[in-house]
């Protein structure tokens, strides 16, 4: 079972976060938060209750009992407790306590069953103050799942865990899949643009996940049929997964440490910069919010989106080792002071390559910043697919911020006039396909 964590929250006005170290960060910071919307979420939340209620007016097919009722609700209750972090959402292993529920609860109280121990599994964390109330409204939104093996379970009629049926078990796992798509996704496009392709694509692995427990819950089923309390038999897995999803915790939190070391690194060495020359300061940051929405239209991947990420914080590092007097001359600069400037792209990459690490990795595309897709570019002439995509994407995002800021030696063009000179200079100086991401994300 996953727990959708809508994505609404942004690194910067306008630009999504969308590496997975910053949507990991934001998921954190979002368990804690009021929910951003709450239109959507309380309408699919209000529809769920609707419809577990109404389920309960259908004729039963299996006599209540309490121990079961009971059972269920302690079994997915702590199952529940256990989240495996997984950037957007984290996967819960209730899946196989859902299917035993299959077998030993009237099937038209599975979707209400479900509901109440989720919000059982939440409590202590309300208790405690660790999860706004209003969060277990996306709590309940969550659970619209449950309805797709309610259906098929329904009308298939099944009468307790048998292998003949198998096929029928099939066709519930996958309108409980169907149906958790398609909630989910009305879900995270309520605050995110999203494909339902891409949405799918990024639920897969709770989907894979769901799939390997399943079968542990079907084998439960048998001796639960006639002793609810042997899904309690079903907790050492439960166990199991959570020393997994605490050691993927760990491992995340110090991904999260080594990638806030670097940027705090690179904000340093930003301000740096920005003590001598307060422009390029500035600029450097307005560049990350274009460069990382553009690589995001472009389909980079996550490691290549927070290259391009640190490559726009440092493009100008090399800066700091240019005389003040070039930098922030109020006229053209002569001939000798071009070439100075220019060798600041070479004097980045030498910098970075000292520092090791992922900074290392930045320092070649840094160098590149300033090459042209013609091959008219500095330092070293690279022209078309030689030059890295993650420098030609903050080559063309670091010029429209430069077109559109004020300059020591002119103002800032208009709006309609830069992107005029985008769209003249895209196969000359930018990449085409670039340009058309920054106009798209510019929404022109």
């Amino acid at each position: 079972m996953s727990d959708l964590v809508p994505v609404s929250e942004i690194i910067a006005p306008g630009v999504p976060r969308t590496t997975e170290d910053a949507v990991l960060e934001l998921q954190r910071e979002s368990e804690s938060q009021h929910l951003a919307r709450t239109d959507v979420t309380g309408l699919l939340a209000a529809g769920f209750v609707a419809v577990a209620l109404g389920a309960l007016l259908l004729p039963g097919q299996r006599p209540l009992s309490l121990a079961a009722l009971a059972t269920s609700l302690a079994a997915y209750a702590i199952a529940s407790r256990v989240e495996v972090e997984f950037p957007g959402f984290v996967a819960l292993p209730t899946e196989a306590v859902f299917v035993a529920m299959w077998f030993v609860l009237p099937v038209r109280m599975l979707p209400l069953v479900v509901c109440l121990g989720m919000l059982l599994g939440k409590l202590p964390d309300v208790v405690r103050h660790q999860l706004p109330p209003d969060r277990l409204a996306l709590t309940i939104a969550n659970c619209w799942f449950s309805v797709g093996p309610t259906l098929v379970l329904y009308v298939a009629a099944t009468r307790g865990a048998q292998w003949d049926d198998l096929p029928v078990y099939a066709a519930a796992l996958a309108a409980q899949f169907a149906l958790d798509s398609a909630s989910t996704f009305v879900l995270a496009r309520a605050v995110v643009p999203l494909s339902l392709r891409s949405h799918v694509r990024s639920m897969l692995s709770a989907y894979g996940f769901d799939t390997v427990l399943a079968p542990l819950g079907l084998l439960a089923a048998f001796p639960a049929a006639r002793h609810p309390e042997a899904l309690l038999l079903l907790l050492p897995m439960v166990l199991v997964v959570s020393r997994v999803a605490t050691e993927r915790q760990e491992k995340n939190d110090k991904v999260l440490e080594l990638k806030n070391a670097y940027q705090g690194t690179s904000y340093l060495l930003g301000d740096m910069i920005e003590a001598d020359d307060a422009y390029t300061g500035s600029h450097s940051r307005d560049v990350v919010e274009l460069v990382l929405a553009v690589a995001g239209r472009l389909g980079l991947d996550a490691g290549e989106q927070r290259l391009a990420e640190f490559t726009a914080l440092l493009h100008d590092v090399g800066k700091i080792r240019i005389p003040p007097e070039i930098i922030n001359k109020p006229g053209p600069l002569d001939d000798e002071e071009r070439e100075l400037m220019n060798a600041h792209t070479i004097l980045g990459q030498e910098m970075l390559e000292r520092a090791g690490g992922l900074l290392g990795e930045v320092g070649p595309l840094v160098r590149s910043c300033h090459e042209h897709w013609d091959g008219n570019g500095y330092p070293d002439g690279l022209a078309g697919e030689d030059i890295p995509l993650g420098a030609r994407v903050v080559c063309t995002c670091d010029a429209w911020s430069a077109m559109t800021t004020d300059r020591p030696y002119r103002r800032a063009l208009s709006h309609e006039a830069a992107v005029a000179e985008l769209r003249s200079c895209a196969g000359t100086q930018f990449d085409p396909r670039v340009v058309d991401a920054l106009l798209a994300v510019l929404d022109v």
